[in-house]
């Protein structure tokens, strides 16, 4: 079965060497019970380790079923503790955090075994020992014969061939050694059983053969071995032993689930440690939760308010419009000039010749056209600037004319006009050869078509009463966050008397004191209200005797007489009353009165129904206005050379004027020269209208081509990127007539913030990267505590066959648990946190914001990194588990 020639085993003590044994060579029977006297430090245990694969021999050969053990690797000693080999210990080596059943159970789960298999014949080891009522103790509930009848199960529950003992009853009185005693004896009857002891009477009394051992040398066997009595029916061949071989040396596995069990119960065990333990490692865990949750809760609030300001102020393009980039950006440059400073020495700037240069780029680059034509055909061909948006809004010249119920015209209103007084069309030509005047009268424009995006205008308004508008007919009531309107606003939509605004411009003008009389209008109120959009083809009524379409619309009657027209008097009703979300930063809605799309899509097709659009269409070369040809631009030059003669323009401002008539549409263009003989007092009105004006003034929609473009970013990058799509499309464009031009001044003002959110990042990245080290430091110095902790249980683990690689991951599964147990920790203690942390945010902030807020897919991630640095952290305590000598681990307390 077994035999040992000339094994040797020597230990190395610093520059010493220890003889453990000197040349020991004996054979062993199949079935018998062999005692090892000797006195203490002889070799006895030494000689055990080598024959259960424990410790391995110096020099010499041991045989197992013939087989030379010279060539074993790691692995085999493994498979041959497991299979051929049962240890008992004098300090029966049970781990003391699973119960008896699974203690018995191990050596059978590395052998493969089914569970359900498992458990029958560990139950049956303790049923043999007389234990079955003990099957779910603990170690520390039993006795102490208990324990050993335990480690005797254990060492027979996976029908091992040789039976291994060392001083079985040397921590036992005598009656319970009896009994352990006589339990090993009815075993030696089918097993060899090779039992350690320094006590002669009872090796004596049990064993049938007694083997002396002294200074590492056999000296006497009361009945050797030498392989004459093998019975010849047991006789193995060359082949049969190598069929025994390949079958006794089975592989061992430990599976993860099995690791991770012991693991899992070894920290239950230590429950107010683990906790601590756990605790500790979420430290880093929970720096890391709180900056993400700062971070995301501060990048939510950063893009939200993004998205806010840039639904205010989005990328405008217009068909006209004044191109500032370049001089913007040339006094950026002039700011970011280094100046020498030297003390006692004053010198001059440059501000008068840059203001002159500025002065004179505003006179070269005032007036840019834009073919926005050409540019929504790009924009709608490919999803390179769609992608980043969260809504484009194209902008038509339409004539939105509308009334409330008495008549009265709130759209386009004239209060701004009455507000300026005789300086109105001053002030408005002024405006005209900067080509501000469209921007200007928008921005006191109370009507304003609402973006398409229904989420955005969702998350940045509140409905208060009434319901969000659904149909063409709904329009919405937008109030500020204090429920208030602005008197402006109220006089535009005729819910005031405008004569209030003239008595207030007469007693400022007087110097008189003017007292504010505040007035308050319920929902109900509010939701109460109708308009009429009149659409622009009913301001003209056919001569019947002319044929000529002439404006009716100042007439006395009109709106009573055109608001019932059921094709061109379109019914509005205020469903609902809108309120900026507390906290916004900025909202969508740039006027106060908001209506669907649709509304200016029905526009179209009511007006492209109507007689005199038809007629108009029908023939472009007559004038439906006046029954003539249209003259159009072909007198301008002479209409220039006019306006040049009467006004006494001097050369710059004549090139100045002809400039802005190369670039100014034909009806843009006559209303400013009208102005310019307006303020001259000269009585002259010019009219360059054409086929194109004309449609136009009856509510024609070229869908095609857009007066303006408004394209609504999603984020600050988003912005960015789109503004690089807009340089990518001037570049491809063959003409530089056909480029884009526009002012991006939210972008110029706000550029600040991006850098300061960079710098906020890449802080918080450094104080993620300490607390992922720190963590990881801390993990690893907990995993090597409890690598010193657990020696014993390497040393039992290793004596039944586990591997390195299972040792390994029984640490490795513990580091995940650990992980596990310190992440959840972190993330429950960082929700927690995130409470009071908002509290104290939003009382400093004076508004509701979710500062901190960490989002469920981070947190699954933390927890998985918490595991995954446990992991990491772990490795190398788990590989110095796994290199422990199991006689050495066997051996520590």
């Amino acid at each position: 079965m077994l035999e040992l020639r000339n094994i040797k085993k020597n230990y190395y003590v610093a520059s010493e060497t220890v003889e453990a044994l000197k040349g020991v060579s004996i054979s062993f029977r199949k079935n018998e019970f062999v005692a090892i006297l000797g006195p203490s430090g002889c070799g006895k245990t030494t000689l055990l380790n080598i024959i259960g694969g424990l410790d391995q021999y110096t020099k010499g050969d041991l045989f197992i079923k013939g087989k030379s053990t010279k060539e074993f690797k790691s692995r085999d000693w493994d498979s041959y503790r497991n299979h051929t080999i049962g240890f008992v210990f004098q300090t029966y080596n049970l781990i003391p955090h699973q119960t008896v059943l699974a203690n018995v159970e191990l050596a059978l789960t590395l052998s493969g075994v089914s569970k359900a298999e498992r458990r029958k014949r560990a139950i049956d080891a303790l049923t043999e020992v007389g234990l079955a009522d003990k099957i779910h103790n603990k170690p520390n509930q039993l006795s102490g014969g208990q324990m050993q009848r335990v480690a005797i199960a254990r060492a027979l529950v996976n029908n091992p061939d040789v039976l291994l003992a060392d001083e079985p009853t040397g921590a036992l009185d005598t009656k319970t050694s009896v009994q352990i005693m006589d339990i090993l004896k009815s075993i030696s009857k089918n097993k060899l059983i090779i039992m350690v002891t320094h006590n002669p009477q009872l090796a004596e009394e049990y064993a049938n053969r007694i083997v002396k051992l002294v200074d590492g040398v056999i000296i006497d066997d009361s009945n050797p071995y030498n392989g004459e009595d093998q019975p010849k029916g047991e006789v193995l061949t060359k082949n049969t032993k190598e069929k025994v071989n390949k079958a006794q040396f089975k592989k061992t596995s430990m599976s993860f689930w099995t690791a991770l069990s012991l693991s899992f119960k070894n920290l239950l065990t230590k429950k107010a440690r683990t906790i601590m333990v756990a605790f500790a490692g979420s430290i880093g865990i929970i720096g890391i939760a709180l900056i993400l949750s700062v971070s995301n809760g501060f990048t939510e609030y950063i893009d939200k308010v993004q998205e806010d300001t840039l639904s205010t102020y989005p990328i405008q393009i217009d068909n006209m419009t004044m191109d500032m980039g370049n001089i913007l950006a040339d006094m950026e440059a002039d700011s970011k000039e280094e100046v020498k400073v030297e003390d006692g020495i004053i010198t001059s700037d440059d501000s008068l010749l840059k203001l002159v240069e500025m002065a004179q780029k505003m006179k070269e680059q005032a007036l840019v056209a834009n073919n926005l034509k050409a540019f929504k055909e790009y924009i709608e061909s490919t999803d390179n600037i769609q992608k980043h948006t969260n809504a484009i809004q194209y902008v038509y010249d339409v004539p939105m004319n509308i009334y409330n119920n008495e008549g009265l015209k709130v759209n386009p209103n004239d209060v701004f006009q009455v507000m300026m007084g005789d300086d109105f069309e001053q002030y408005m030509g002024m405006l005209e050869m900067t080509g501000m005047s469209s921007m200007i009268l928008q921005g006191f424009n109370v009507w304003t078509e609402l973006l398409d995006n229904e989420d955005l205008i969702k998350s940045q308004y509140d409905l208060l009463d009434g319901k969000w508008p659904e149909s063409e007919n709904d329009i919405v009531i937008v109030v500020d966050e204090n429920n208030q309107i602005s008197d402006y606003v109220l006089h535009s939509l005729g819910l005031k008397d405008r004569k209030e605004i003239e008595d207030l411009l007469d007693k400022y003008a007087k110097g008189e004191e003017i007292t504010y009389n505040e007035t308050m209008y319920t929902y109900e109120q509010i939701l109460d209200l109708e308009y009429t959009l009149v659409l622009p083809y009913l301001n003209y009524e056919k001569n019947k005797e002319t044929g000529i379409w002439t404006d009716i619309s100042k007439e006395e009657g009109f709106f009573d007489k055109v608001k019932n027209d059921e094709n061109g008097a379109i019914k509005l009703n205020v469903s609902g009353i809108l309120r900026p979300k507390e906290g916004a930063s900025a909202t969508s809605i740039s006027g106060s009165i908001g209506y669907l799309s649709s509304l200016t899509m029905s526009f179209d097709e009511k007006v492209k129904k109507s007689d005199i659009y038809k007629e108009q269409l029908a023939n472009e070369k007559i004038n439906v206005f006046t029954g003539q040809e249209f003259y159009g631009v072909e007198m301008l030059d002479q209409i220039i050379e006019l306006v040049i003669l009467n006004l006494g323009y001097d050369n710059e401002k004549a090139n100045m004027l002809r400039a802005y008539a190369d670039k100014l549409p034909p009806a843009q263009l006559a209303e400013y020269i009208n102005s310019l003989f307006k303020q001259n007092g000269i009585d002259m009105a010019i009219d360059f209208s054409d086929f194109e004006t004309n449609l136009t003034k009856l509510g024609h929609i070229d869908y095609d081509n857009p007066v303006s473009i408004k394209i609504f970013a999603k984020d600050f990058e988003s912005k960015e990127a789109i503004a690089d799509e807009i340089e990518k499309y001037n570049a491809s464009v063959e003409s530089p007539d056909d480029e884009i031009s526009y002012t991006d001044m939210i972008g110029t003002l706000l550029s600040s913030v991006s850098t300061i959110i960079d710098v906020i990042s890449y802080v918080l990245i450094a104080f993620v990267s300490i607390s992922l080290v720190v963590s990881s430091i801390m993990i690893g110095v907990i995993t090597y505590i409890s690598v010193l902790e657990r020696t014993k249980e390497i040393g039992i683990l290793r004596s039944i066959g586990a591997r390195k690689s299972d040792i390994s991951r029984v640490f490795t599964a513990e580091t995940l648990v650990v992980g596990f147990a310190a992440g959840a920790m972190g993330i429950t203690i960082s929700f927690l946190l995130v409470i009071p942390i908002n509290l104290i945010i939003n009382h400093f902030a004076g508004f509701p914001i979710n500062a901190a807020r960490l989002p469920w897919g981070g947190a699954f991630i933390l927890i998985g990194i918490s595991m995954l640095l446990t992991v990491i952290a772990g490795l190398l305590p788990s590989r110095v588990a796994a290199k422990r000598d199991p006689v050495e681990a066997l051996r520590s307390e």
